[in-house]
């Protein structure tokens, strides 16, 4: 049995409290990137599930809840190019809508599209894309903030659910699945004309939004650059990667949310090596003598140093798993609270033992000093 083991066992509170700390290193740690990792995840919810190879923005847009406006025309040239198959204007905007139960009042994310296209990968969506053909007919995200009233549980297919966007008399006459991110709470889906009519400021020929869908075979970065160079610097032409990655650099870089979690994140890593580092040192000054007998009888400082780092690592592999566990329960009630699609990834969940094995390891190079610098004469 390792002896690091043996003497961490022989103060079975001292063990507890040491565990109690890395795991709630572990915890923090793992909260933050979760956050963080649903910040990106959601807000590119959209820009990923749109069936397109390309895509058209404007310069000026920040991103994708609030756009800027460009001309359709820019659209309709970019179809001019022989590998397009097709082009699809999106029309984006934030409306108001009313709450059918209680009357409050909140803003809603609200897209217009083409009914005919087949744009959105999202359960849901395909069954009730044809009915977006009516009058002030809409589809409301089944997944939105239950702020918006109980639209999903209460919703009858057969009736329909009457409510009020912009203070137009609308109707919700299906349920599609996509959910809330941090800039948007709610979704709405709509035709081009409802969108327009929810909407009479804004003009059919400004969209917010331009989608590219390529033929089979096309070489996307070929007819990417021709598309470029075709259309004027008034809009941005990007593959879907490039906008998922320019979206993602906004909540990183140009807003504090990105930073704030990876700052929690290091924090975390810090407090952690700060428990494990006091526990350590206790530790070694509690067994000073015997160590000092080690030294005595003749082992090496190599091996007497490789005890306390022995116990570095028992400690970070005890502790990291009651705090994964925790993680996982919190991630489940946070999700179900917030909608953000919070859950424990492998990825995560390795970044994070390594991050809790280097921890440990850090926290025990510096326990370890007053071990090499041990002299049995001194002890004795």
């Amino acid at each position: 049995m390792p002896l690091g083991w043996l003497q961490l066992r022989h103060n079975p509170l001292r063990l507890a409290v040491a565990l109690a700390g890395i795991a709630f290193a572990v915890l923090l740690i793992m909260m933050q990137l979760g956050f963080r990792s649903a910040l990106f995840e959601s807000a590119v919810r959209y820009h990923e599930r749109y069936d397109y190879d390309i895509a058209l923005f404007s310069p000026d847009s920040v991103f994708i809840v609030r756009p800027e406006q460009f001309s359709i025309r820019r659209l309709y040239q970019a179809l001019g190019d022989e590998q397009v198959e097709r082009v699809s204007p999106v029309y984006i905007g934030p409306a108001i809508w009313k709450n059918p139960w209680n009357n409050d009042r909140r803003n809603i994310y609200v897209v217009g599209i083409k009914p005919e296209d087949a744009l959105l990968k999202a359960p849901g969506f395909e069954e009730n894309r044809e009915k977006l053909h009516g009058t002030d007919v809409l589809l409301f995200d089944a997944n939105s903030r239950p702020e918006f009233g109980p639209v999903a549980k209460e919703f009858d297919p057969t009736k329909g659910l009457e409510t009020e966007v912009n203070d137009r008399q609308v109707k919700v006459v299906g349920l599609f699945q996509m959910g809330t991110s941090f800039g948007i709470d709610g979704s709405l889906i709509t035709s081009e004309d409802n969108w327009l009519r929810l909407h009479p400021d804004r003009a059919r020929d400004q969209i917010q939004l331009g989608l590219i869908k390529l033929k089979p075979g096309a070489d996307l970065a070929a007819t990417q650059a021709r598309i470029r160079e075709m259309l004027p610097r008034d809009v941005l032409v990007m593959s879907k990667a490039e906008f998922v990655a320019r979206e993602v650099k906004y909540w990183n870089s140009a807003t504090p949310i990105g930073y704030i979690f990876a700052f929690g994140a290091i924090m975390g890593f810090v407090v952690g090596a700060i428990i494990v580092y006091q526990i350590l040192f206790a530790d070694v000054s509690d067994h000073i003598k015997e160590y000092g007998t080690l030294r005595a009888i003749g082992y090496s400082n190599r091996f007497v140093s490789g005890i306390v780092i022995q116990q570095a690592f028992i400690l970070g592999i005890l502790g990291y798993i009651p705090g994964v566990l925790l993680v996982s329960w919190l991630y489940a009630r946070a999700a179900q609270a917030t909608h953000l699609p919070l859950h424990v990834t492998e990825e995560r969940a390795i970044t994070v033992l390594v991050m809790t094995l280097v921890m440990c390891a850090l926290s025990a190079i510096l326990a370890v000093r007053k071990v090499r610098k041990l002299d049995p004469a001194d002890v004795f």
